[in-house]
């Protein structure tokens, strides 16, 4: 139980409503057991750990936080920068860059919550996340000033409008897309249709630090096997994904009637629409502007998938693929959104284990 579900269920408890010694001595009892319960849940959720030698809760979150207030000043500091060069633009120099540095430090700072996530409170994932997004509008809003600017410009009037016009042609495929995501540029399969794309990760690779990213694709199947540190999938539309754990974490940004197996420490999807997710998830996965998405246990399998799957902490199901956050939806009862995917439509086992890199 995380301290989001804690103080639910202590905060549901009804005050008493009578002064009768016996009934407040029995109210108080409850709360002490169910307190103690709470905390002992929170102390085991690392099995590898016993309660002598796990850190305090306190003390984690606070590490955390520090850590990640100091890489949020340093990426806002070069933001500030960055916006001086808008005001002066006599430095001279190339922003593009300095640009790619602020989008790859918040990149990390995205995965670095990730990475955290199954020890952090609700509330502090929620925050963390929020701040990255604004770093992320921030960023955006200063690579839109600088890089679209041109040496002259002769008529303002027609700028809007030619910037429209791309807009649209950008949307053409999609019905939306986040401006805060940025495709980054790490190997991956992009622009492709009608496919079947496969990589094999190995131990000993290095490249690009173990990222990998699936944009623009259409009616493709992708096969990745191995571990890996992050997936970033950007514009799918009727595809299937199938991929071997994750060491950090998965960020999707809009999937239109795709299937994806994933397995990660988080999982992150926004607007995907009519698409079904077979999940292994350390902590909870996180949706948001979705509709029709549907949600089931991990199901694949490749020679030497146990052994990955250990060696990323993600051997244990936790259960956590039925435990989705929904950001947009914060009533009390059921999100419209996602579902459980009933059993006689799941897919069988799938095994990639032939599956030839491209």
């Amino acid at each position: 139980m995380d301290d989001g579900g804690e103080h639910e269920v202590l905060n549901s408890i009804p005050p008493a409503k009578t002064l009768d010694p016996v009934a407040h001595k029995k109210h108080l009892a409850m709360v002490e057991r169910l307190s103690k319960g709470a905390s002992a849940v929170k102390v085991s959720l690392d099995p590898s750990s016993s309660a002598a030698d796990a850190p305090p809760p306190f003390e984690s979150t606070k590490s955390f936080l520090d850590r990640f207030s100091d890489s949020r000043r340093s990426i806002e500091s070069d933001l500030f920068r960055l916006r001086s060069q808008i005001s002066d633009p006599g430095t001279g120099s190339d922003p593009k860059p300095d640009l790619e540095k602020v989008s790859a430090a918040i990149s990390d700072l995205e995965r670095l919550v990730a990475e955290n996530s199954y020890f952090l409170p609700p509330y502090e994932v929620r925050s963390s996340l929020k701040a990255v997004s604004d770093l992320k509008e921030s960023l955006e809003s200063v690579n839109s000033e600088i890089l679209p600017r041109k040496k002259f410009s002769f008529r303002n009037k027609s700028s809007k409008k030619e910037r429209s016009d791309q807009l649209v042609i950008e949307k053409s495929n999609f019905t939306v897309q986040n401006p805060n995501f940025f495709v980054r540029d790490s190997p991956g399969f992009r622009d492709r249709e009608g496919v079947v794309l496969v990589k094999h990760f190995r131990r000993d690779s290095d490249e690009a630090e173990g990222d990998f990213t699936l944009a623009d694709l259409r009616s493709c199947e992708i096969h990745i096997t191995g571990r890996f540190r992050a997936l970033f999938v950007h514009r799918l539309k009727n595809c299937r994904v199938f991929v071997g754990p994750v060491l950090g974490s998965i960020l999707i940004e809009n999937a239109e009637s795709c299937l994806f197996m994933l397995a990660s420490h988080q999982i992150r999807i926004h607007e995907a629409k009519g698409t079904d997710f077979y999940l292994r998830v350390r902590s909870r996965p996180i949706i948001e502007n979705c509709s029709g998405v549907r949600v089931a246990p991990y199901r694949l399998f490749y020679e030497g998938i146990e052994r990955d799957l250990r060696d990323s902490g993600l051997e244990d199901e936790t259960g956590n693929w039925a435990n989705v956050d929904d950001f947009r939806w914060l009533r009390a009862v059921q999100s419209p959104n996602w579902c459980v995917l009933p059993e006689e439509e799941r897919v069988d086992v799938v095994d990639i284990s032939a599956s030839e890199p491209n």
